[in-house]
């Protein structure tokens, strides 16, 4: 980068004047943020991590001055370790619109197309989706003496050299007035200050290691000052691609299109013995190469040691129950050109930002750190950053990582292995624990634990378990607070399937042995039936009013009232129903028996979760109620498709062609193929079905004739129908979010799923 080496290679040193963007040759190309973090304890003794980043970017250039013109961010988040609590404010410059709709042109963001679809929609609207907000106001940005106003957020060096920032969450009625001083001079990072910038573009930058940090903590409206604390200072500015620019353009190509976005794992630690060390790893997002390797180390008398050789070694795995995505929040740091080995410990796992600035979220936090450096031990605090490792980038992946936290949540419910404090908790509680006299341990796992852990553990789509928590998202609430609710719906849901197979007398579920198959007939409705119950203490919240407690209650038991119902009217069959039907033509009344058990096993349940879920969040009684009928209208399409499906085939043959039609089952395709075909066709239809056949000629000329007379199209277009208007009731009285963004693509995945 020939612009950044005309600078002294002794640069940067103290000063009361920043270097800026203005500095340098090829301004309009250029990038720019300014970074700090800080380790907070306050007088009453709270134990806090901030972190804050300022960003401009360049979006183009003034068509008549030519000028550069800018886009600006800023994210920024407070840790609160003692309540293992993580707040996070994201703001993006009024652009974003124009901005996000030009990326989905060039094809960037999600690869699922739904996801896509979802949020064309909100950019359409002209809004961005919550927990991003736009500024009210244009932001201020002076760079000859570094002054920023992000929409009263404020970043600025004072006359005495020491860096101001000042930050309010309104919503969340917290922030912080900080004054970070050096106590060390800046030095550069990377290549003598080159690093690769997030297009992989050149960028400079460098970094002030230590400062004090005085003036006080916002939190819950009060101003609590600081003491003991300290902070760091990162900038970073560049990004000339005056050549790749060029190239693309003799090819005729659009330079962004070109570019790679590249992911990283980035720490900057200070530790108690006066020395602070920064690395990072930069990694292309498209090939997974590792670009650029590097470690500063600075002792306490300042000397500089820079190593290209590190290894960031995960430790550990966490998901996230928001976004889902996978994150190490536990890490192992070598050096082997060097005696270097630090263990990074996040001090919560949960310190995930969430935002679409980082598709759509990043990890980045307060760890603690311990370990060697030069055959002495180390301790001390830092901030790690991990962006781009995204594991979840379509709904398949998404619903098969929430399958996975749902199965962590039965195991923890659940054990193979329970102690006696968690079968108490199954059979009692405190005030009745005589009732565990004389019971074994041993026999409780063998005959009711065991049993719903053969089901359970084969996993399974896990929707109804993502409906309560999305639900009390979308309506504002935090579903953090309810994690625990994952196990409730998968229990209800697996207890009616054991006693299903009894009933039906299935020998497959999930891909292996039904439960009453392996453990018999008494056993399996046992437990199946006790499925119901295990999950009633997950209902418990702290934060929940008694009266928001007794509506959810009343909710779970109507859905348990409704699934049994539907289950009857399943078990006795539509078969008295046909004859009429046939003999008229007319199928409307059998078409509403086949809807109400759809209705009652599927759509009822899931209507019912997501009120539970969108209760708990505080939603109002109006937003309660479209949520509802939302996923009342998802369960019965659910239910419609999967009927479509056993006609034309799932995915992987996950069930055989034609099953319903072997079965003799009076499906909704079936019923509509009634009012569709003349008396000797439906004659002839019924006849078939009702047969049972079991070879497979009869039951494609079955499907062919249900083709023929359009029954099967229309049903999928009246899924379709269903999920529609119940999203145009639902859409005006929620605000646009992210898990919005996966409720209404979540319902498109149920229509066009293929399994």
């Amino acid at each position: 980068m020939n612009s950044m080496q005309q600078y002294p290679k002794d640069w940067p040193g103290p000063g009361p004047i920043d270097l800026t963007i203005h500095d340098l040759p090829h301004a309009s190309s250029m990038t720019e943020w300014w970074y700090f973090h800080s380790h907070i304890t306050t007088v009453d003794k709270r134990s806090l991590a901030v972190f804050g980043s300022f960003f401009r970017i360049i979006k183009g250039k003034d068509k008549i001055t030519q000028e550069p013109l800018y886009a600006h961010s800023l994210t920024w988040a407070i840790s609160d370790l003692d309540r293992k609590t993580y707040v996070a404010q994201s703001l993006v410059d009024k652009d974003a619109v124009a901005m996000g709709k030009k990326k989905l042109e060039r094809g960037e963001g999600s690869r699922d197309p739904r996801l896509r679809r979802a949020m064309a929609e909100v950019l359409d609207k002209g809004n961005i989706p919550h927990p991003d907000r736009m500024f009210r106001q244009e932001p201020f940005v002076n760079l000859k003496r570094l002054e920023l106003d992000f929409d009263g957020n404020l970043f600025y060096k004072k006359d005495d050299g020491s860096y101001q920032v000042e930050l309010f969450h309104k919503e969340e009625n917290i922030g912080c007035s900080l004054n970070l001083i050096p106590q060390k001079p800046p030095t550069r990072h990377g290549d003598n200050g080159v690093v690769k910038g997030t297009k992989g573009e050149d960028m400079f930058y460098y970094f002030i290691p230590r400062c004090d940090v005085q003036g006080s903590m916002i939190l819950d409206g009060l101003n609590i000052p600081v003491t003991e604390s300290s902070g760091w200072y990162d900038h970073e500015f560049g990004g000339h691609r005056a050549k790749a620019e060029q190239e693309a353009a003799q090819k005729g190509e659009d330079a962004a299109a070109q570019e790679h976005d590249i992911a990283w794992n980035w720490l900057a630690a200070q530790l108690d013995d006066g020395s602070e060390l920064t690395a990072y790893t930069l990694v292309d997002e498209e090939t997974q190469e590792v670009l650029e390797n590097r470690i500063v180390l600075i002792d306490a008398d300042n000397n500089r040691s820079t190593f290209t050789q590190i290894e960031f070694t995960p430790l550990n795995e966490w998901t996230s129950t928001r976004t889902f995505n996978t994150y190490p929040t536990n890490w192992k740091l070598t050096v082997p050109e060097s005696d270097i080995e630090l263990d990074l410990q996040g001090s919560i796992d949960d310190q995930e930002f969430v935002t679409l600035i980082s598709k759509p979220a990043f990890w980045e936090g307060r760890c603690e750190v311990s370990g060697n450096i030069n055959g002495k031990k180390v301790t001390g605090r830092g901030y790690i950053e991990r962006s781009g490792f995204l594991t979840i980038d379509d709904l398949d992946s998404f619903f098969k990582a929430v399958s996975r936290k749902v199965r962590e949540s039965v195991r923890a419910l659940i054990p193979l292995e329970p102690t006696y404090e968690q079968v108490l908790s199954l059979i009692a509680d405190k005030s009745t624990e005589h009732y565990m006299d004389g019971v074994s341990i041993e026999q409780f796992r063998d005959t009711m634990i065991k049993p719903v852990r053969e089901i359970t553990d084969r996993g399974g789509k896990a929707w109804r378990s993502y409906a309560a928590l999305a639900c009390c998202d979308v309506v504002g609430g935090d579903s953090r607070q309810y994690v625990q609710w994952l196990a409730m719906p998968e229990l209800m849901h697996v207890g009616s399937l054991i006693v299903d197979d009894v009933q039906d007398r299935s020998v497959i579920r999930r891909g292996g042995k039904t439960c009453h198959e392996i453990y018999g007939d008494s056993i399996a409705i046992n437990a199946g039936t006790a499925c119901y119950f295990m999950g009633q203490k997950l209902l418990r919240v702290d934060n929940i009013s008694d009266h928001a407690l007794l509506r959810i209650y009343d909710l779970y038991f109507a859905a348990l009232r409704a699934g049994h119902a539907g289950q009857a009217i399943d078990i006795d069959g539509l078969d008295a129903y046909m004859p009429q039907a046939i003999e008229t033509g007319d199928s409307q009344e059998l078409e509403e028996r086949v809807l109400a058990i759809h209705r009652l096993k599927t759509a009822v349940p899931a209507g019912t979760l997501s009120r539970m879920g969108s209760i708990a969040g505080g939603g109002t009684e109006e937003q309660v109620q479209a949520v509802g009928r939302f996923f009342e209208s998802i369960g019965l399409a659910f239910q419609i498709i999967d009927d479509v499906l056993n006609l034309r085939g799932f995915k992987g043959n996950l069930k055989s062609r034609g099953e319903d039609i072997a079965q003799g089952k009076i499906t909704l395709p079936v019923a509509k193929a009634i009012s569709r075909l003349s008396l000797i066709e439906r004659q002839w239809l019924w006849e078939k079905v009702s047969s049972k056949p079991q070879d497979q000629e009869t039951i494609e000329e079955v499907i062919a004739k249900l083709e023929e007379c359009n029954a099967i199209n229309d049903c999928d277009d009246m899924a379709k129908t269903l999920v529609e208007e119940a999203w145009e009731k639902l859409d005006p009285l929620v605000e646009d979010s992210m898990p919005k963004l996966m409720l209404r693509s979540f319902g498109w995945y149920v229509l066009e799923r293929h399994y």
